[in-house]
This record gives C-alpha cells, sequence and structure tokens, in this order.
C-alpha cells in the first residue's frame, strides 16, 4: 500500500469487541439523526443494475463497474458503483418526499489506503426540491443540518466511550473550489484542502466538476448527477492522520438544462438516449437534491481510528496486514 499513512506510537481507544459495539452505535444515531433532521424515511436499494438503464454511476468517468452474467437469463448486470441516480428514480417509484439507504459497493479500481477500500459502504438519501429550492442558500442549509447530525453523533459517541475525542467547530465553513484555487494557486487540490480545512476544521468544498481558472476542474464529478454549480464536499479535518478528511459528496442534481451542458462539457452526448437522462430531459423525475455519507469514514473518525481496516472487512494483501500489526492496527 504505497499511500499509507503510517501513524506513529498509534494505540486504539478501543478494542476490537468494543469497537464493533461502537460502529453499531454511530451508524445506528447518524442515521436516526439524518432521518430525522432532512425527513427521510428507509427504502431498499439494489446491489446490481442492467448497464443499459444508465442507473449506474460512472463516478469520474473511468472507473469500470464490476459485471457479471445471470446464469439463468444470460443477462449482464453491473454492481452499483453508487445509487445517485437510482434515488431520484426512486423518488418517483415509492412515491416519497425523501429517502435514505445503505449502499454497498465493490471499486476495484480504487488505490488502496488509510481511507480507501475495495469495499464501499455508505448511506445514500435523496429528497424532492422545488424549482425554487435550486439555489446556493438551500444546498448551505441542507449541508448545516447534515453537519448538525454529525456533531450531535459526536456527543453521544464521547459520552458513551470515554477517551474518544473531536475537535468539531460550531459552525461549518463554505467555500467555492474556484476561491481555494485562488488562494493557494500552486498547490494540487489535495494540498489547497488540507491547507484550507486545517485552519477551519470543517468546510463545504462548493462546486466541483466543472474547469477552474488553471482549466482543470478541482476534482471528477459525473455530468449526470449533480449541478456542478450547486455540489460540493464536507471536509472535515482529522488530526491522527493530518488530513482533510471527506465525509461526504452532495448536491442539488442536474435539471434538463444542466445535464445537457454537463454531458456536452463531457463528450457524453451518446448518454442523452438512456431512459434515466431521458426522463430528466423529459421533466419525468423530480427535482431533488442527494448524496453520499460513508459509514466506514464516520466510523472512523468517531472512533478515532487511522485506518478504514479496523472499521470494516476487506481485502488487504500480506505486506499491509505486517505492516499493520507493526503499527498496532487491528484488523476486522
Amino acid at each position: 500500500m504505497k499511500n499509507n499513512i503510517v501513524v506513529k506510537g498509534y494505540s486504539s481507544i478501543l478494542n476490537i469487541k468494543e469497537t464493533q459495539f461502537a460502529i453499531k452505535l454511530v451508524k445506528d444515531t447518524f442515521q436516526r439523526l439524518l432521518s430525522e433532521k432532512l425527513g427521510l424515511v428507509r427504502v431498499s436499494a439494489p446491489l446490481f443494475v442492467k448497464p443499459e438503464t444508465g442507473l449506474n454511476d460512472n463516478l469520474n468517468g473511468y472507473e469500470k463497474a464490476v459485471s457479471f452474467s445471470s446464469l439463468e437469463t444470460n443477462t449482464n448486470l453491473e454492481i452499483v458503483q453508487s445509487l445517485a441516480k437510482w434515488k431520484r428514480y426512486a423518488l418517483d417509484k415509492y412515491d416519497v418526499d425523501g429517502l435514505y439507504t445503505d449502499m454497498n459497493a465493490i471499486r476495484p479500481f480504487e488505490e488502496l489506503d488509510n481511507l480507501h477500500s475495495l469495499y464501499v459502504d455508505q448511506w445514500d438519501w435523496e429528497k424532492r426540491i422545488n424549482k425554487e429550492d435550486r439555489n446556493e442558500e438551500y444546498l448551505k442549509e441542507t449541508v448545516r443540518k447534515i453537519y448538525s447530525a454529525f456533531k450531535e453523533t459526536s456527543k453521544i459517541i464521547t459520552t458513551e466511550f470515554k477517551g474518544l475525542k473531536h475537535d468539531l467547530p460550531e459552525d461549518i465553513v463554505f467555500i467555492d473550489s474556484n476561491d481555494l484555487y485562488k488562494m493557494y494557486p500552486n498547490m494540487t487540490s489535495k494540498e489547497r484542502e488540507n491547507a484550507y480545512v486545517k485552519e477551519h476544521k470543517a468546510v463545504f468544498l462548493m462546486r466541483i466538476g466543472g474547469k477552474l481558472d488553471n482549466g482543470f476542474p478541482h476534482d471528477g464529478r459525473a455530468a449526470d448527477y449533480d449541478d456542478w454549480s450547486l455540489n460540493g464536499d464536507i471536509l472535515i479535518w482529522y488530526e491522527p492522520l493530518n488530513i482533510a478528511f471527506e465525509i461526504s459528496s452532495m448536491g442539488i442534481r442536474v435539471d434538463r438544462e444542466s445535464l445537457l451542458n454537463q454531458l456536452k462539457e463531457k463528450n457524453e452526448e451518446y448518454k442523452i438516449s438512456y431512459p434515466y437522462h431521458q426522463a430528466i430531459i423529459n421533466n419525468q423525475y423530480p427535482l431533488s437534491i442527494g448524496g453520499g455519507i460513508g459509514q466506514s469514514r464516520i466510523c472512523m473518525f468517531m472512533l478515532n481510528k487511522v485506518h478504514i481496516g479496523e472499521v470494516q472487512c476487506s481485502y488487504w494483501s500480506k505486506e499491509d496486514i505486517e505492516l499493520f500489526k507493526k503499527n498496532n492496527i487491528h484488523l476486522l
């Protein structure tokens, strides 16, 4: 694991048994608070979809989904990479105002490190909005609600498990990705995030996907779920790893105009014929806001862990496992 961060003198505050109890408390608490604050109901979601529906998420556009064929029907199916598109479809299908679900995925292309695993688990959520809600202030208010759920979860966890500590400010700070670039023009995207989030502790970095003044996007985004002018990432400073720690990517979803513009910018206009994209173009799906929130990421932060393998079961090489043992990292 070439990108692994080794934390000298690390020792987990919780043992493996305590960790399992704590993981359940974190997940139960946060999803309850998220549901209450955003008005969401829990629904069931697919593990795999037919690729021709256009419902699978192609993330940055180059990651290939894990696929397999049904033996009985010889149908090609793909493991979902996220549920960003499916959720909007589900709002209409289930006739609800807001929903959340557990999303599990396999991403074999991930570069493994302290935060990245072949196994992805997150809460995917989506909420109907009105046309007049497609604005920056509505986005910010939603972010504040999610951050308040995060802080309240922190308070409950640190009360239940003595020794756990979190450095969370009262309020989350908002900044545009291009403004961040102008502040640190000689840094990489990740270096800019680290510099700013270290100072402010909790940040929502806005407008990700479109080009900055340097001609490049801050980070890649699919063209067909978030509106790049109304999206962003929630970043928390994580002292044990000395990094800006992303816990959520979210945004107001594309409408007809932004979908067509973003597909054109990424040279993906061939997707216009897909059923999902046609539904947006013809205003058949509700306008919405939504996002994904990393379950293992939140557990890592709440339990003061330094590696994602301490809070989820995944695959690691023999060399990595030996390295972890030498540094007091006990895998699940």
